[in-house]
């Protein structure tokens, strides 16, 4: 990961990238569109997308996911990745400690013994992750007679707590909650497994058209595409500057532009998305290559060093899946995150 990612292993690969033809692109992007015309996202009994969290924390966000109406388990892994990136040893400058990111003092009054062994523990995710469901349920509870959105309330009350929403009649008019209740909310479309179709993304023309003047560029670890670099890209840097010309910007690490948006079906990709590989297929977070989909099973992406930017195919062993990538969805994403 660090600053590129972009160690893939190629099984199959194309030659001759030019050969395809920037004809090729128009007309899948053409063909793709027109055939996706009227897709709309459908609503349904909330799952986790795949990979989205952690194999050894997926059983435990299901179960408490589920706890209370106000929350699901999309939604409770959104919280947890936005306070730690699924980090069980991250502690903040306030002091804010686990996976959960509960100060002291709030877990000594809301922590809970989630495996019951005896111990609340804040840094055992097994105790932790619990805690935050519970003490998620607790505040919709103070707030249930709230007009409005419960969940939103939820979590306006979570931030900016009970009283001040109850006092609002709902998200009060505070900047930094409202933002919070966005992010939150934005976030869990990512984490949450898609019911029905996705629905297509208006900006991945632009982005394609960008990566395809990129065609034949070299690779360069670590490259953003600048001046001193001579204009060469690893796979997160393209597929980063790509979007950065529709006035999207994501993440830097490929296992981090995964959170961008929910998550389409391989025979339901489109133009435009962002499509991921790994070694490990249970967990996002080891995402270690991206490209940008293009169509009829072929990826624009940086390969490797001694390679250039070209087409390649997407169905391979390590296919992890893909992100339809929304202006939402990336500015939900987390800048920083609390160290270990």
């Amino acid at each position: 990961m660090g600053d590129g990612c972009c160690v893939r292993k190629y099984w199959v690969f194309v030659g001759g990238a030019f050969g395809l033809g920037l004809c090729f692109i128009a007309l899948l992007v053409v063909g793709t569109y027109s055939a996706a015309a009227g897709m709309a996202g459908a609503s349904g009994a909330v799952g986790l997308a795949k990979g989205a969290v952690p194999a050894q924390y997926k059983p435990i966000v299901e179960k408490w996911g589920n706890l209370c109406p106000a929350i699901n388990p999309a939604l409770l892994a959104a919280q947890l990745y936005q306070e730690s990136g699924w980090n069980p040893r991250a502690q903040s400058a306030a002091a804010a400690q686990g996976i959960a990111q509960f100060i002291p003092g709030t877990w000594a009054a809301h922590g809970i013994d989630g495996d019951n062994d005896g111990e609340r523990d804040v840094w055992n995710p097994a105790d932790a992750i619990p805690s935050a469901a519970s003490y998620d349920c607790e505040l919709a509870g103070y707030v249930k007679k709230v007009a409005g959105d419960p969940t939103d309330n939820m979590l306006a009350a979570y931030n900016a707590g009970a009283y001040r929403v109850i006092k609002s009649g709902g998200v009060p008019a505070i900047s930094e909650t409202q933002n919070y209740v966005k992010i939150i909310r934005s976030l869990e479309k990512s984490f949450a497994e898609p019911v029905g179709r996705v629905s297509p993304s208006r900006q991945a023309a632009g982005a394609i058209y960008f990566a395809q003047k990129k065609l034949g560029t070299p690779y360069l670890w670590g490259g953003n595409g600048t001046a001193d670099q001579d204009g060469r890209f690893d796979c997160s840097g393209l597929t980063q500057a790509a979007y950065r010309t529709v006035d999207i910007e994501l993440p830097r690490v490929a296992n981090d532009q995964y959170n961008a948006g929910p998550h389409p079906s391989r025979d339901e990709l489109l133009p435009g998305d962002l499509v991921f590989f790994s070694d490990d297929l249970t967990n996002s977070r080891t995402i270690r290559h991206v490209g940008l989909y293009v169509g009829g099973g072929y990826m624009i992406n940086a390969p490797y060093t001694g390679a250039v930017i070209r087409f390649d195919k997407i169905d391979t062993p390590d296919y992890f899946g893909a992100t339809r990538v929304t202006e939402d969805g990336a500015a939900a994403l987390p800048t920083a995150l609390p160290q270990s």
